[in-house]
């Protein structure tokens, strides 16, 4: 089944939040574990069992796995098997983007069936071009993975980029979303391409020309609720879009550790509040 398909399916049987897992050293600390590989494994496989059948999807950073080295990468392995255990759909954050082979070695890392780091989907970075994204593109299509591209962040720098007229005028976040919808068009429930959008970029969708309804794909939304967007800034970002958020929380879930049963208390009210703001 695509990964459309898929992450629709458990959208609408577990809601809409995706829970980051981001083992950051302070939060490693605030958890009484030491900074080491072995405890990223202990910290993923603890959101994990707090996390089945609790949400949509789940996010590990890679940034905060491979800062330890081939034993860190060896922990983001297990993290993502694991998951792959429990029937929990992942969103790799690894924001990988380069061209010709070297996009096509980052996409069989992460996207080829059997790889060591294979997740059901990967965070991508256009801003070599979104032809650029092509290898990952076409592996995710042949093998039923998802991309997710960087549209509109929420990051104070990311307007410089994603605000700047492209040479036939239109923004560079509208020409991004105008390719991710020719991706899409005519998937149902939805299509595989997806778009990193903050849920704090106010009328940014709306003064770019955006028509995020139109891209008919998943919408990987940071800063909802705890960050500060509510009902009124969801609607104002995602319009009739809002259906296809996918709500990410990461510190606001994972402060609530280290018990797995204090973190599932967490995760289900997280995942409550995730679909009453986006009714």
């Amino acid at each position: 089944m695509a990964f459309g398909a898929r992450l629709a399916a458990a959208m609408d049987q577990h809601g809409p939040l995706c829970v980051g897992i981001d083992p950051h050293p302070g939060l490693l600390a605030a958890w009484g574990m030491e900074d080491t590989a072995r405890s990223l494994v202990d910290f993923g496989d603890a959101v994990l069992e707090a996390s089945a059948g609790e949400c949509a999807a789940v996010k590990p950073n890679a940034a905060f796995f491979e800062r330890h080295g081939s034993a860190g990468v060896a922990a983001l392995e297990h993290v993502l098997g694991r998951a792959r255990e429990l029937g929990i759909l992942t969103v790799l954050d690894a924001k990988r983007g380069d061209i010709g082979s070297t996009m096509q070695g980052y996409a069989e890392s992460y996207l080829r069936p059997g790889a060591p780091l294979e997740a059901d989907s990967l965070t991508v970075s256009p801003y070599l071009g979104f032809g650029s994204l092509k290898p990952a593109l076409d592996l995710a299509q042949e093998h039923g993975k998802g991309i997710f591209v960087l549209a509109l962040t929420s990051n104070p720098e990311g307007p410089e980029v994603q605000h700047a007229i492209a040479p036939d005028g239109r923004a560079v976040a509208a020409v991004v979303a105008e390719e991710a919808a020719a991706l899409n068009n005519g998937a149902s429930p939805m299509g595989d391409v997806g778009l990193v959008v903050g849920a704090t970029v106010g009328d940014a969708v709306q003064r770019l020309g955006i028509d995020l309804d139109r891209v008919n794909g998943p919408l990987l939304s940071p800063g909802v609720g705890a960050q500060g967007a509510g009902p009124a800034e969801l609607s104002l970002v995602f319009g009739n879009a809002r259906g296809r958020v996918l709500v990410n929380q990461s510190r606001g879930v994972l402060q609530a550790g280290p018990t797995v049963e204090k973190l599932r208390e967490a995760v289900i009210e997280a995942s409550s509040a995730a679909k009453s703001i986006l009714r």
